[in-house]
């Protein structure tokens, strides 16, 4: 039998995350949106940042395995509290080295989730490589899984839109958003997310009151501006492939 084109059909959401922490600061309000629209949402975490993003742990005099499970812990609580599945690949950060094998890995993962959104790092980032190298192998994978010879179980996939989430410093990864997302109702889903990492705590009124200026954009964005009080909260995003549409809006 000629294999098919996978089509999505739960409207899975995918979201590849170099380190442990990433997915909750740049994409927790989308992953918690997608939850409570009976989407399955999962997380694919490369790597537990053990070496890069946990000094706090390290300066507490934590072993290696030791900080591994602390991360572990804190991103599957922060997972769940989001509502979303989580697993866990341990391929290692400073440096997250791209390989053929990690690679088929997160083919197998796409084949698995069927998404209809796949959410992951920009491809540049002066302050981490581990980011930009995170995307490039999400990118590839998503290639592979589409071909009808790649040898993986499932079918091929089809051609889920790709969005980057922000980076840590935007203006230094060229990150400019042509997406404004409205977490408002899940923005305090998005906050305990946060507060389970106690490793990266210094981040929590970062994201916070980034939150807070995206959704000022947002709304900016969507109509007048009347100088009314709001507290819309948002997430910003760039689209890498076009939109397919029969309507301009």
């Amino acid at each position: 039998m000629t294999p098919t084109t996978s089509q999505p059909s739960d409207g899975a959401l995918l979201v590849i995350s170099a380190h442990a922490g990433d997915f909750v600061w740049r994409a927790g309000g989308a992953i918690a949106l997608a939850a409570e629209r009976g989407q399955h949402a999962k997380v694919l975490c490369l790597s537990f940042g053990e070496r890069g993003e946990s000094a706090k742990a390290w300066r507490e005099g934590l072993r290696l395995d030791e900080i591994k499970a602390l991360r572990r812990t804190e991103a599957t609580d922060a997972a769940a509290a989001l509502g979303a599945e989580i697993e866990f690949l341990d391929a290692g950060d400073y440096p997250l080295l791209e390989t053929p094998e990690l690679v088929d890995r997160i083919v197998r993962v796409y084949r698995e989730v069927n998404p209809a959104v796949v959410l992951t790092h920009t491809l540049t980032d002066p302050y981490n490589g581990d980011h930009p190298a995170a995307a490039r192998m999400a990118l590839q994978a998503r290639v592979l899984a589409q071909a009808i010879g790649y040898d993986a179980p499932g079918e091929p996939l089809g051609a889920p839109p790709v969005f980057f989430f922000e980076p840590h410093q935007p203006e230094q990864c060229d990150f400019k958003p042509n997406v404004l997302l409205d977490i408002t109702t899940v923005f305090d889903k998005k906050r305990k997310a946060m507060e389970c990492l106690a490793a990266q705590q210094h981040m929590w009124d970062y994201y916070t009151d980034l939150a807070k200026r995206r959704g000022v954009q947002l709304k900016r964005n969507a109509g007048p501006n009347l100088g009314l009080a709001h507290g819309t909260m948002g997430e910003a995003y760039v689209r890498l492939y076009p939109e397919t549409t029969g309507v301009l809006a």
